[in-house]
């Protein structure tokens, strides 16, 4: 099959596009023919070895995480799914090695849902990932509840676009930071929007003089600090970046592939209540430029690979 793949860690420069053994179905698996592979943050950390404290890499590593395709085999022990059906899934696996920027991907059933009905692939490819930490981060580590006020960094991004419309959807008002020529943007998505430069938490107070009920962080850093003056008493803090959260009180959140989530935001999008945002797509054989792109950031929304025709 053809599939990107590196055979040591670096950056762009690493990675190969050709030919690499098809991978092997086993007995709790699903073969998926590829159609669309979303582009994530985690896809270039992995290549830069960031992530080697959690899990190991077996060269040549196929990377990619996200996917959505159509169902080719399944291994004896699966139930759930039946060859012809169009799937999507979160494809983590506690080795890095076969990954979904390949024409075909073996993944644990316990990661696929259903693709949602009025998805294009490149949009259903967007969503597991970002989906996922989103949701665990807005509907059940910060459970925002109606009329609370929630501040969302990187609002304009890939999980910052989902955790705008969920929180809206539980009924919150939604501060948004992200880059000027984004904010008509989030205004589309009921959101406030407010500049990440200068006098972070003076722009957020402009808004809300009393402070914020929940914050949703994805960048760190000044941004992390920042809550310290913005929170009420009370006030609950994720952060998808940062791990030292946890010293604010806070939770840190690493998304995990749970399929019942994942169907959840499959209904919330044919249900119309969660948009996806797909900023770009390039084919297969552009993966190091796509991923240079989101490298660079300040990317509307996400970036695909469409593999399959």
């Amino acid at each position: 099959m053809k599939a990107v793949y590196y055979r040591r860690f670096g950056g762009p420069e690493v990675l190969e596009v050709g030919e690499v053994r098809d991978p092997t179905l086993g007995p709790h698996g699903v073969l998926v023919r590829t159609r669309a592979a979303g582009v994530n943050p985690l896809d270039w950390k992995t290549r830069e070895g960031l992530l080697a404290p959690l899990a190991d890499a077996v060269f040549p590593v196929v990377p990619g995480f996200d996917v959505a395709g159509v169902v080719e085999r399944v291994g004896v022990s699966v139930t759930e799914f039946a060859p012809g059906d169009e799937v999507i899934g979160y494809v983590w696996q506690d080795v890095v090695r076969s990954g979904t920027f390949a024409e075909l991907v073996v993944a644990p059933a316990r990661t696929l849902a259903r693709k949602p009905a009025g998805l294009t692939w490149a949009q259903a490819a967007a969503l597991p990932l970002a989906g996922l930490a989103a949701y665990q981060s807005v509907v059940q580590r910060l459970r925002v509840q109606p009329g609370e006020t929630v501040l969302v960094h990187a609002a304009a991004g890939g999980v910052g676009t989902l955790a705008v419309q969920l929180a809206r959807w539980r009924g919150a008002r939604v501060i948004g930071t992200a880059s000027e020529h984004n904010h008509d943007f989030l205004r589309g998505l009921g959101a406030e929007p407010v500049a990440y430069r200068g006098a972070l938490a003076e722009h957020v107070r402009r808004l809300a003089p009393d402070g914020v009920d929940a914050v949703l962080d994805s960048v760190g850093h000044r941004a992390l600090r920042a809550c310290r003056e913005l929170l009420r008493p009370g006030g609950r803090v994720v952060s998808l970046v940062e791990p030292k959260v946890t010293e604010l009180g806070g939770s840190y959140v690493f998304a995990r592939p749970d399929a019942a989530d994942l169907a959840a935001l499959g209904r919330l999008t044919e249900e119309r209540r969660l948009a996806v945002e797909v900023a770009r797509t390039f084919p297969l054989e552009q993966a190091a430029e796509a991923l240079q792109l989101l490298r660079e950031g300040h990317t509307r929304g996400k970036i695909v690979l469409s593999v399959g025709p």
